[in-house]
């Protein structure tokens, strides 16, 4: 299958056929995308992806949602009812030409509709099932909903966000955003494994929880525990892991962030910058564990420190001194912040609302611009698949007339 959505790229001739609701499942599909694959997202004609409504900021108002803008460039959107016998017929002959199906509908769905690991190897054992969902099989809650806030909550990430006695949720959809990770790397694992295998063996499934990707992002927190008994305490702007390590307001009313990962870096904090070499030859704060312990007395003369300095003082003496250093930002600050612009990071994207500014991929690959394609409307590539697919104009209106396809778009 071809397409204008994405140009040349690593996975150009990839297609991915995509059941997909909010961010996790397209996180992976826009990853894809990204590399050149083509994806085509199957939505219900009423409403689509439901974080389309999710808000109406993006060339708002009456706009497009932020969620869905980040997570969806590069796809085409075909509007198919699969209650339908003929809505599921179509999403089968897509299927027939795919490498890949990624879903994260509710627990059982993939199942009810035939479209189960086990039901795609006997009818398309070309195609690499990807089925993201909450918990994973065979558990006690396995059967539960899982949104991105649940999960965090459920695997301790919120126990370990925010301050004592007041956790929180990280602000990004962690899990979400993660767990899309993972299943974008998991399928060109296997796509890389296709050349290997006999071309009669179906291709390997790929099942991916929320909660199991949330445990191992918990990993250090989780094996800290495990040996220790100890749960620690989150520290807002800092970590339990190291210190100091923290933010600490500026004379001009902004907000450094100093960070040591060692002794050496230790030393060089209290000696070269903060002028207190008494903190540097006290044997309590000579090694790690020790910081941590006391790390109040160190939070306060680093804090007095800064309140009487710019912060483009301590930055340059951070620097100076090669200690690590960063602004606290705001998302506002963020959007126009200079190292995007001078690294060229910004690129102009396609939606039915307008043009917008979106920040390229991570990954900068060398002799491959990645296409950062179109937000596509709600069913506005619905015409265009199906008459690759052999549908006539005909068929199309029958179709339509069934209620197994949404209406023409844009009429």
């Amino acid at each position: 299958m071809s397409s204008s959505q994405t140009g040349a790229g690593p996975l150009a001739g990839v297609t991915v056929v995509a059941m997909e609701q909010a961010v996790a499942a397209p996180m992976c599909t826009r990853v894809l995308a990204d590399f050149g694959a083509r994806v085509i997202k199957v939505e219900n004609p009423q409403g689509g992806d439901f974080a389309r409504a999710y808000d109406d900021v993006v060339n708002g108002p009456g706009g497009l949602a932020a969620h869905f803008v980040w997570a969806n460039r590069g796809k085409e959107s075909v509007t198919l009812n699969t209650k339908t016998a003929a809505g599921l017929d179509i999403l089968h002959r897509l299927l027939d030409r795919a490498d890949a199906f990624v879903s994260n509908l509710a627990p059982g769905a993939t199942a009810r509709l035939g479209l189960s690991a086990a039901d795609l190897a006997q009818r398309h054992p070309q195609v690499i099932p990807v089925e993201i969902d909450g918990y994973g099989p065979g558990g006690p809650i396995s059967h539960k909903r899982a949104y991105d806030l649940l999960v965090q909550a459920e695997s301790g990430s919120c126990a370990v966000t925010g301050y004592p006695g007041m956790p929180a949720k990280p602000g990004p959809a962690v899990a979400d955003f993660t767990s899309g990770l993972y299943a974008a790397i998991s399928i060109l694992a296997v796509l890389y494994g296709r050349a290997g295998r006999p071309a009669s063996d179906p291709a390997p499934s790929v099942e991916l929880s929320l909660f199991d990707v949330m445990t191992d992002v918990m990993g250090y927190a989780l094996t800290y525990t495990q040996h220790s008994g100890i749960d620690q305490e989150p520290l807002g702007v800092g970590s339990p892991a190291v210190a100091p390590y923290g933010a600490f307001p500026t004379r001009d009313g902004q907000t450094v962030v100093l960070g040591t990962t060692n002794d050496r870096e230790w030393q060089r904090v209290a000696r070269e910058i903060i002028d207190r070499p008494d903190l540097a030859e006290d044997l309590r704060f000579a090694t790690n564990p020790g910081r941590c312990a006391h790390r109040e007395v160190l939070e306060e003369a680093i804090g007095s420190w800064c309140a009487q300095h710019d912060l483009a003082e301590i930055q340059k003496k951070a620097d100076d001194a090669g200690i690590g250093n960063s602004r606290y930002n705001k998302p506002s600050e963020v959007v126009v912040h200079p190292h995007l612009s001078a690294r060229d990071r910004w690129r102009t994207v396609a939606t039915p609302k307008g043009d917008i500014q979106a920040l390229r991929p991570p990954p900068v690959i060398s002799d491959f611009e990645q296409p950062m394609g179109a937000i596509p409307g709600l069913g506005e590539h619905t015409d265009a698949v199906l008459t690759e697919l052999g549908f006539t104009a005909g068929d199309l209106a029958q179709l339509r007339t069934d209620g197994a396809i949404g209406p023409a778009y844009g009429g």
